[in-house]
């Protein structure tokens, strides 16, 4: 593994030693500054002549300082002769905005995956993207995780599995991941159809499914404001639900986010650790963290070393 090389930003440090550490290699040296108008400044502090170079940054808040690390290390390793530069995103920013809403806006999404190429990228590795069309955005390999499987053999080894449990999609746009999480704890699945207003507002929520006497489990890619988290609970423990356990493995948590989810009914929100969690929502004691690191650090070798990424979910 000489010729594999892990670097991280700033955004996420922790689960980038993690990585490394599952990985077998040192996390790589580099030092990050500032000029005193607040520009990034960045030196690669050991050579990767001729290596495999993975970037680890979660592009969460600060969104766009993140972005600028990222792209700034890509440059830096391409510059100093790496012969594969790979950006591992364990959260895309900018990911919800995957197409045209309206007639003069942007795709922003396409515009990181651009800007990511162009600064060096040859491959993206990232874990449960908002929407799997993202992978034709960027103009290269892309190595897209899931955290399901994490997730289900997590549940089944402290709670068990069967009839008594129910998978909740929150939208439409999830019923293959809950799908898929139903069929690892071999139970039914229930979907909540609910009506936007605007960005972050819902309008109405309504069930389809049978949760009545069972355990509901609401799964779901990321925890933004919660407020659509919170509603799905309310709609759950008013048509009959046992208790309800929420599962996202992205925890944004912007805004009242902990604050909504500490005064709801929900049991437990277990997360990843794909974004740092926040400290009030480590102090609130309602979330539980799996982490995807072993996964991510797998890919990264088995990537290294030319092996299958899909066979880590068969």
């Amino acid at each position: 593994m000489s010729d594999l090389k892990i670097f991280s930003g700033n955004s996420n440090q922790d689960f980038a030693k993690k990585v490394a550490e599952h990985a077998g290699v040192e996390l790589g040296r580099a030092k990050f500054g500032r000029f005193s108008d607040g520009e990034i400044q960045i030196e690669i502090h050991e050579s990767v002549r001729g290596s495999n170079a993975f970037v680890i940054q979660s592009t969460c808040p600060p969104v766009n300082e993140g972005y600028m690390e990222l792209f700034m290390i890509l440059d830096s390793l391409r510059r100093a002769s790496a012969v594969d530069i790979s950006a591992v995103m364990p959260y895309y920013g900018y990911a919800r905005q995957d197409r045209k809403v309206a007639p003069r806006a942007p795709i922003s999404a396409r515009c990181v995956a651009n800007l990511l190429k162009t600064a060096g990228a040859d491959r993206l590795i990232s874990v449960d993207l908002h929407s799997s069309q993202i992978q034709g955005f960027f103009d290269g390999p892309v190595d897209h995780l899931f955290a399901t499987p994490t997730f289900a053999r997590a549940w089944r080894e402290r709670h068990g599995h069967g009839d008594e449990y129910v998978a909740v999609s929150p939208d439409a746009g999830g019923v293959e991941r809950t799908r898929a999480f139903a069929k690892r704890l071999g139970c039914s699945i229930a979907i909540i159809d609910k009506r936007r207003a605007g960005p972050n507002q819902v309008e109405s929520v309504n069930l389809v499914g049978d949760v009545r006497g069972k355990t509901a489990i609401i799964l779901d890619d990321m925890i933004d404001t919660a407020g659509t988290l919170t509603q799905a609970v309310d709609s759950l423990l008013k048509n009959g639900a046992k208790s309800v356990f929420a599962v996202a493995t992205h925890p944004v948590l912007s805004g009242p986010a902990v604050e909504r989810l500490k005064a709801s009914g929900v049991a437990k929100v277990w997360v990843t650790d794909t974004i740092p969690l926040r400290p009030d929502a480590i102090a609130c004691g309602k979330f539980e963290v799996i982490s995807m690191a072993p996964v991510v650090a797998e890919a990264i070798k088995r990537i290294h070393t030319n092996d299958s990424v899909s066979a880590l979910f068969d």
